[in-house]
């Protein structure tokens, strides 16, 4: 496994290079650029089709830095430089815990300073450039393509934040005995719990902007399983406990790999296991017994998905169609794979259920539920 990008980069290619890169973030990172790309080329889409338009902005043109803006920038700018020059001047502790560095106190003051001032000039000179003897109101068009880089930004804090939120309640002891480590930390990410957060924040985005709803759902659904096939691989890559249950069983087909049938996870980042004998770091575990490699199945399925929403997206003309389809899929995708999973269990009529069961329940009734209003709601305007 490979708890940072360097360790990647160390075993394809012998070269250690100390970067600062936890490979589960790495991958979340290609996870939001994939989203952004398909999300921005489907707007491009639907406005070339009627489905959306741009919405008319009132902007002052012309106007003075203000103060207010000139010390933000400045204060942005101190601790940007506060930061950064320290993490130079001592490159190795910072890539050795970079959660630590940032949340820590140290720094470098005359860094901050310079910075400081230099971010604070730059926005002054360039309100300067564009200064005007007297400012003007224009009237603009922003259309949701240009929103892209606003609501892949809103989705990733209120996603992560969700995610983490569910995390904590499901393992509150675990939250509890370092709140800390445990806010920090990119493993523990509970998809769900990011996904209603991320949708909530979404949702009130798009009414605020004037965004059709039903088609900015229907536009993200290829780009949220895409999103989540790259962050399954993250999980798998760096080892961070969201593998399945023990498995000892033969392998089905001889041509198939180990590790893709029953997998150690030895240098997992979360350190679970044993020892590994002779291994000389802070990441020398491997997990007693072979557990199915359920990150890899996921990612696998959710391409599955990823192609059958992409394949049928120009046919389903019903707003929110498109959306009902992902909600129903992923719901079936997660409940199936839980079957395999490590989880804590509860009690639901008799059945024990995960959290991401239960949820998956949900998600499977209301894309159904949504699926047959939207046909409904569309079959009325035909």
């Amino acid at each position: 496994m490979y708890p940072t990008l360097s360790d990647m980069i160390y075993d394809l290619t012998g070269w250690y290079i100390p970067l600062p890169i936890q490979t589960y973030g790495f991958f979340l990172a290609l996870g939001f650029v994939a989203g952004a790309i398909i999300l921005y080329n489907e707007f491009i889409r639907m406005e070339r089709a009627g489905y959306m338009t741009g919405t008319k902005e009132k902007q002052v043109i012309g106007k003075p830095a203000t103060a207010f803006e000139i010390l933000g920038n400045a204060l942005l700018g101190f601790l940007i430089g506060y930061k950064v020059v320290a993490m130079l001047l001592n490159w190795k502790g910072f890539t050795d815990n970079p959660q630590a560095f940032i949340t820590s106190a140290d720094g470098n003051w005359i860094g901050g300073v310079a910075v400081a001032v230099l971010f604070a000039f730059l926005h002054y000179w360039s309100k300067e450039k564009e200064k005007l003897p007297k400012p003007q109101e224009v009237e603009i068009t922003v259309f949701p393509r240009d929103r892209v880089g606003e609501l892949i930004m809103i989705a990733a804090i209120t996603g992560i934040l969700g995610a983490k939120l569910f995390t904590w309640i499901e393992d509150w002891d675990a939250f509890l005995a370092d709140p800390v480590g445990a806010l920090l930390s990119f493993s523990g990410l509970t998809f769900y719990g990011g996904l209603i957060c991320a949708a909530a924040s979404l949702m009130y985005y798009s009414y605020l902007k004037k965004i059709p709803l039903s088609r900015l759902t229907d536009a993200a659904a290829p780009a949220l399983i895409i999103g989540y096939g790259m962050g399954r691989l993250g999980c798998h890559f760096s080892g961070d406990g969201d593998w399945g249950i023990v498995n000892t069983a033969a392998k089905p087909l001889s041509w198939l790999p180990d590790w893709l049938w029953a997998y150690q996870y030895p240098n997992n980042v979360i350190n679970e296991g044993v020892p590994i004998e002779g291994c000389m770091g802070k990441h020398c575990y491997i997990l007693p017994e072979p557990v199915y490699p359920t990150s890899v199945y996921e990612f696998l399925m959710t391409l599955v998905i990823f192609g059958i929403l992409w394949a049928i997206r120009k046919r389903i003309k019903a707003p929110f169609g498109l959306f009902a389809l992902y909600l129903a899929l992923n719901g079936m995708e997660r409940f199936t794979i839980e079957s395999i999973r490590v989880n804590q269990r509860y009690n639901v009529l008799g059945l024990q259920l995960s959290q991401a069961q239960i949820i998956a329940i949900c998600l499977i009734i209301a894309g159904l539920g949504l699926g047959v209003f939207a046909w409904q709601r569309y079959k009325k305007k035909l």
